[in-house]
């Protein structure tokens, strides 16, 4: 439901009925300011729920069909990544596996389940993953067991698998056409390109000794750049992969722990920020003066609680999502 009392210039607030985490925008021309957000409940039984919002009038409509069941927490949601009204309407989840749903008007199922144990019913969680826009027919996973898999989706077959890092696997990135990126708990970044799966490029370091890089966002509009952050840090790391190493810049004004990263669309310019200190914050990243380690944010939004996640919008450059407690945030930037 729309909350009223914060329903003000530029915010626009939809109250669940659990605790939200995850989140996803559409890209499909028809569909293009409707969202997906996950539960997270420590719960087997989860729920995932389509939300849509009127540009027009700014409020947000929900249909009680479009919500469906999901085993545990979904770790990361993706709606098939192209606007061509063509294909067909489908959400990526994962968890405990990555799984594939068929929207209809009226209901929601689920298309495919894909378990890269072939010896087991048992699968090593997936942390999250990448759906490549270049080519929809295949999805990237991180999991816990420190593998990276690319799958074909229309095929429904393992792709590649490949073991990435020393320990697990926690955020994977597409940077273009056979390249990906991962971070993980043994603290890399590490590019890996399809056509040489015998090696792999390790762009950054974690400089705290044996601490975790837990998120990873590759600029998809300049892929020279990606950011990173590590478990427990305030600070975004900015890479430029032609300089591996050496961070680029070091974007240091959070307060607590940072726990989501999105960069701006098309262009490619600004990252938006978000984490514990309640805090969403917009940096004029690309363009910037490299030299300045004080660099401020060009904008920042304070918010009721600590912020799980952050979403730019894919198509529409003045929309950013976040998610605190059981809201859905959506800012006008």
């Amino acid at each position: 439901m729309q909350c009223p009392e914060e329903k003000k210039a530029g915010v626009y607030t939809y109250i669940g009925h659990w605790p939200i985490y995850s989140m996803a925008w559409s890209v499909r021309n028809n569909k293009r300011s409707r969202l997906a957000i996950g539960s997270f409940l420590e719960d087997y039984s989860n729920k995932v729920e389509l939300v849509h919002f009127n540009l027009e009038t700014s409020d947000f409509t929900t249909d009680s069909r479009l919500v469906f069941d999901h085993p545990y927490a979904p770790t990361n949601l993706m709606f098939f990544p192209s606007e061509h009204t063509s294909n067909p309407d489908m959400i990526a989840t994962s968890g405990d596996y990555l799984r594939l749903w068929e929207i209809h008007d009226d209901h929601i199922e689920l298309k495919a389940l894909f378990n890269g144990n072939k010896s087991s019913e048992f699968n090593s969680a997936i942390t999250s993953f990448d759906w490549a826009d270049f080519d929809t027919r295949h999805v990237a996973t991180s999991s816990v067991d420190t593998t990276c898999t690319v799958w074909d989706i229309e095929r429904e077959v393992v792709d590649t698998q490949l073991v990435a890092h020393d320990k697990e696997v926690f955020d994977i990135s597409w940077g273009g056409v056979n390249v990906f990126a991962s971070v993980s708990g043994d603290g890399s970044v590490r590019v890996f390109d399809l056509r040489d799966k015998e090696r792999s490029t390790i762009i950054y370091e974690n400089p705290v000794p044996e601490t975790p890089l837990m998120r990873l966002e590759w600029n998809k509009a300049d892929p020279r750049f990606m950011a990173t952050v590590g478990m427990d840090s305030s600070k975004i790391v900015i890479v430029d992969i032609r300089f591996p190493t050496t961070p680029l810049m070091e974007l240091c004004r959070h307060k607590g722990s940072v726990n989501a990263i999105s960069w701006s669309p098309f262009v490619g310019k600004q990252l938006c920020s978000a984490g514990d200190d309640s805090m969403a914050l917009i940096w004029e990243v690309v363009g910037s003066n490299f030299g300045d380690a004080e660099m401020e944010p060009e904008l920042w939004y304070g918010s009721a609680a600590e912020i799980n996640h952050a979403r730019w919008s894919p198509v529409q450059l003045d929309w950013i999502a976040i998610s605190f407690l059981n809201k859905l945030q959506l800012l006008k930037v």
